[in-house]
């Protein structure tokens, strides 16, 4: 492929937090799920603590692509380069780098920049992907900003928590009833609605109306990548006004002579929403527990669901 056919693109934002936490942000690629949102899941496969590489599942587009990798972590010139390895459909190569330089006046200036090839340097192609890129960097960058100015209350905004069962029962079976999200609202009684495609194997997309104890109803949208018998991870592109972001995964494992089945969560809790939806008394405390109560109630019926199917032998 000649230089004439590689293209390339620079993007750029002035982020008001030092350049040490900007780093952090960008360096940390495997939390990307929870602070960007056009990245679903990052699977980190290889790593020495200067070389990376990633699987990275993000839509571009409004379609969801996946590709591999390798980053340079560069921390004290505060630079990451990658250079994916294998690439989606139209993109045939893809490069670049973020900077994170600090400004003069105060804060940090924030730059990454792009060089692609599309396949057969097809017009249509190229452009295709220069949307992808100028759509996708505004995201980051605009993300990337936010993250970093409220560096100092992700700490108590962010959190995880997950719960098990153990299943006297195939694995396949504890499996398949997880993946055949589209039977849910027969097999669980807090699904009102839910509609599912997969137009690429192992790529879900779900639009789902949760009831609550309280009988009001929630509409989510996901994107769950499926590694067929063993874990579903998902994300929540469309997520109820006290979150800004849930991230998740479904893992089965055998263990002792039975299968565990994990669901785990990682939340974001949206700070501004709190009084409005809880009340003016609400905190972030209280924010938490009540979304920890929802979610993981939730996810315990879905698990003993899932038990007692596979225990049963499906159906």
């Amino acid at each position: 492929m000649s230089s004439s056919n590689r293209h390339h693109a620079e993007h750029a934002i002035d982020v008001d937090a030092p350049v040490d936490i900007v780093y952090r942000v960008i360096a940390d690629a495997v939390a990307w799920p929870q602070h960007f949102r056009p990245t679903i899941h990052v699977e980190r496969l290889e790593t020495d603590g200067t070389t990376e590489r990633l699987q990275i599942w993000a839509t571009a587009n409004d379609a969801v692509k996946t590709w591999t990798s390798r980053r340079v972590l560069d921390e004290a010139g505060h630079r990451v380069t990658f250079r994916q390895e294998v690439s989606a459909p139209p993109v045939a190569s893809m490069g670049g780098e973020w900077l994170a330089a600090p400004r003069p006046y105060g804060g940090t200036r924030l730059t990454l920049r792009h060089d692609f090839t599309a396949m057969d340097d097809d017009p249509e192609g190229v452009a295709w992907i220069r949307r992808a890129t100028d759509r996708n960097s505004d995201a980051e960058l605009a993300n990337i900003k936010a993250v970093a100015e409220r560096w100092d209350r992700l700490g108590e905004l962010a959190f995880s928590f997950d719960g098990s069962v153990t299943v006297d029962g195939p694995m396949e079976l504890a499996y398949d009833f997880l993946h055949q999200a589209a039977r849910w609202p027969e097999r669980l009684p807090h699904v009102a609605r839910l509609n599912l495609r997969e137009d690429v194997e192992g790529i879900q997309h779900m639009a789902m109306d949760t009831r609550a104890n309280n009988g009001s109803v929630h509409t989510t949208e996901s994107v769950r990548v499926c590694f067929p018998g063993q874990r579903i991870v998902y994300k929540q592109l469309v997520t109820p006004a006290l979150m800004t972001a849930h991230t998740g995964e479904w893992v089965l494992e055998k263990a002792d002579g039975v299968v565990l089945v994990t669901s785990r969560h990682t939340i974001v809790v949206n700070e501004s929403a709190i009084t409005g939806v809880l009340g003016p008394d609400a905190t972030v405390a209280s924010a938490r527990a009540f979304l920890q109560n929802a979610i993981g109630t939730n996810s315990e019926k879905t698990l003993r669901l899932a038990k007692a199917f596979a225990e049963a032998g499906g159906d």
